[in-house]
């Protein structure tokens, strides 16, 4: 795998899926509206019509602003970046929609996961966030610790002997050069037990695509960046990461 294929990503992708899943909602509230229009006349209830043609309306707006939002994020304009804290809730929301719609035209799940993880990365680098590195969190999958080594990292990575014969060791020691908090997880639930323990002000994970964008989306609003692993032997045994890509990705975010 390329291990630098989310700069090669489509970004657009997941902007496209967006507004074709907020353009089905829409037609659908309209829809319902047309339908039940005749009846609430008849029933004397024109104000519940007036409701739901102002939520339609609204609905309209706010999605329209938010891909707006995310095509400027694109292309570096800060129009409506006040809407930047709100884009995640917005995304969480509509993404069951844009998986659907991915399977409607044919689109793997992993692409658009992909799609949307470079699109995050983008939006946080376009934010110009930067911590201190004692505020940053890295958290990896246990998968990249080699999978007959007896020695077990999940609870304390010093129990580590840093052979580098996988990517574990080498991790480490650039957290204690770089001087960020360095942990390996055996899931989500533990990702997130971590991130609660430690209140870190950003987290970068390095995890698969699907694993990538639930994390994202569970640790919200905290600003979570992401580096795909790599799958040699396919997925969640021996895998592997490009380091100079997640030491290049830590310094983006860094003071």
């Amino acid at each position: 795998m390329n291990t630098d294929i989310l700069k090669t990503t489509k970004k657009s992708l997941f902007i496209k899926l967006s507004a074709l899943s907020t353009a089905s909602i829409i037609i659908l509230i309209s829809f319902i509206i047309w339908l039940c229009y005749p009846r609430l006349i008849a029933l004397n209830l024109l104000i519940v019509t007036d409701v739901l043609i102002a939520i339609a309306t609204l609905l309209f707006l706010m999605s329209f602003l938010f891909i707006m939002n995310m095509l400027f994020n694109l292309a570096n304009i800060t129009i409506f970046s006040f809407l930047d804290k709100y884009i995640f809730n917005f995304i969480n929301t509509i993404f069951p929609l844009i998986i659907l719609w991915g399977k409607i035209f044919n689109i793997s799940r992993r692409e658009i996961e992909r799609s949307f993880i470079a699109l995050n990365n983008y939006i946080l680098t376009h934010r110009k966030i930067k911590v201190n590195a004692s505020d940053l969190l890295v958290i990896s999958p246990h998968c990249l610790q080699l999978a007959s080594c007896p020695h077990k990292i999940t609870h304390n990575i010093n129990n580590c002997k840093r052979c580098n014969q996988c990517t574990i060791g080498p991790l480490i020691t650039m957290s204690e050069r770089l001087g960020f908090h360095f942990r390996v997880a055996t899931g989500g639930t533990l990702a997130r037990k971590i991130a609660k323990e430690l209140r870190p002000k950003m987290v970068l994970a390095i995890a698969c695509e699907r694993d990538l964008t639930s994390g994202i989306q569970d640790v919200y609003p905290l600003p979570a960046a992401g580096v795909l692993n790599i799958r040699p032997n396919g997925p969640c045994y021996n895998t592997t990461v490009d380091l100079k890509l997640v030491e290049e990705t830590i310094k983006q975010f860094i003071k």
